[in-house]
């Protein structure tokens, strides 16, 4: 290293800059990052965000009158961002001072007096992050928005498929893959909510100087600053803006990750081979196994289950921010810096590659309709256990009765519907009809209509 001292330690400044990475941040993200959201995060778009709020405040003070008509026009000329500028203003030890040093040779010296004139770097830096989070969180609501779409075709679509409902991974009773689909929707559209909300809830800029009370200029400049960029003033501001709504901007992300990681757990599911009732989308170039041709793996649903557990693993860290010394620290803007791309790129390429496995996703309903009777009719017990209710039987009598059936079905490998037409306890019971419509899927399917109705409502 250069720049060493006397006991061998380098100088810090140099030390800074060794340190710093030189690849670029969708490198270090890889594909995970799609380049939509790393337009947003791109680090020529952050710097050229500080500029173009540097140049409001002018804009703010020309209004003032504390800077002439003719010094805000030569500033805003000459004031235009060179995408040099991002490498240098990225490696330096301060960004902030390198970014004004680079901005002062641009507008110079005299023009430069009127620059940044009772502001912060934080009022810069915090406003800017206010800015990428709202854009990240409106493009992560437009693939959300997309999504839901496609889950409703295909809850409309498969509407009426019948297929076995599971609870604890053991055939319970049967349902419609449309009302699997259904919840998916209406589970969607509850983050949708909540992310709108936290976008509103990041919207705040802070242009409020160096502890917040405006002391070195007027609360109208802040006004001006965040209408011109679509945002709201921070109520109280410290040196920075508060990070509670960061803290619920991350964590609205990582409950979106839950949810869709939910839906991706059930597709791998759904495609175990015994199991086959859907599959992801296999094109014929792929393979899924360097050993075993045969191989289709649900690589993609297992890739949003992976990513979903970064989006969480970071909760606790945003949580930790929250808690500043004083008016603030610097404690949390190494993760800050790291982890608001990492997780809001995350959550976009989740939503966008879930997408697209449910636009392409195969579908099996005789499969479905198989498995269900697979388990030997035993998913009718309920039907059979309320029909002997009704019909005079004791509820404990009425349950041991079927219980005692159903182990049979299992020890001996036969059909329920057998053992229960040639039981004499129960026939006394029920009718040969009676028996033969408990065995029918039409009352599993009698309030599809009126559930899809209080999901899509008049759209269905």
């Amino acid at each position: 290293m250069s720049g060493k001292k006397k006991n061998g330690l380098p100088n810090n400044s140099e030390f800074l800059r060794e340190l710093t990475p030189t690849r670029k941040r969708g490198e270090m993200l890889g594909k995970y990052i799609l380049p939509e959201m790393e337009g947003i995060w791109d680090k020529e778009n952050k710097y050229n965000k500080w500029l173009q709020i540097e140049i409001a405040v002018c804009e703010a003070l020309q209004k003032q009158g504390v800077i002439s008509k003719s010094k805000l026009d030569q500033i805003k000329k000459k004031a235009v961002f060179d995408p040099e500028w991002a490498e240098k203003i990225s490696r330096a030890p301060n960004e902030m001072l390198m970014f004004l040093s680079l901005l002062e040779q641009a507008v110079g010296e005299d023009n430069f007096r009127f620059v940044h004139l009772g502001l912060t770097s934080s009022d810069i830096t915090d406003t800017t992050l206010s800015l990428q989070l709202k854009e990240s969180g409106e493009l992560i609501v437009s693939g959300l928005i997309e999504l839901k779409e496609t889950v409703k075709r295909l809850a409309l679509k498969y509407k009426y498929t019948p297929t076995i409902g599971r609870t604890h991974g053991i055939h319970a009773e049967p349902t419609t893959f449309g009302l699997k689909l259904a919840s998916w929707y209406s589970e969607l559209c509850r983050q949708e909510t909540r992310l709108k909300d936290a976008i509103e809830n990041i919207r705040y800029g802070k242009i409020a100087g160096s502890v917040g009370n405006f002391a070195q200029l007027e609360m109208s400049v802040e006004k001006y600053v965040c209408e011109k960029f679509d945002l709201n003033p921070e109520p109280v501001s410290t040196q920075v803006i508060p990070r509670d709504r960061h803290a619920q901007f991350v964590l609205t992300l990582a409950l979106l990750g839950s949810s869709l990681e939910r839906f991706a757990t059930e597709i791998r599911n759904l495609q175990r081979t015994e199991i086959l009732e859907v599959e992801e989308p296999f094109r014929p170039e792929e393979s899924g196994s360097s050993s075993m041709p045969h191989k289709r793996n649900p690589v993609s649903s297992e890739r949003i289950c992976g990513l979903a557990r970064i989006l969480r693993s970071n909760c606790s860290i945003f949580l930790e921010n929250n808690v500043l010394w004083n008016e603030r620290d610097a404690t949390g803007l190494p993760s800050e810096e790291m982890l608001f791309p990492l997780v809001c790129g995350i959550a976009h390429y989740m939503v966008v590659s879930f997408n697209n496995i449910l636009e392409n996703l195969i579908v099996y309903p005789k499969r479905m309709e198989a498995n269900i009777y697979s388990s030997k009719g035993i998913v009718f017990s309920q039907r059979l256990l309320l029909h002997l209710i009704e019909a005079g039987l004791p509820r404990k009598q009425a349950y041991d009765l079927i219980q005692g059936k159903i182990m049979t079905t299992w020890q001996k490998d036969v059909d329920l519907h057998s053992l229960v037409v040639k039981d004499g306890e129960i026939r006394r019971y029920l009718t040969l009809d009676e028996i033969e419509n408990l065995f029918q899927l039409d009352v599993y399917m009698r309030s599809v209509d009126d559930i899809f109705q209080r999901v899509f409502g008049e759209e269905e």
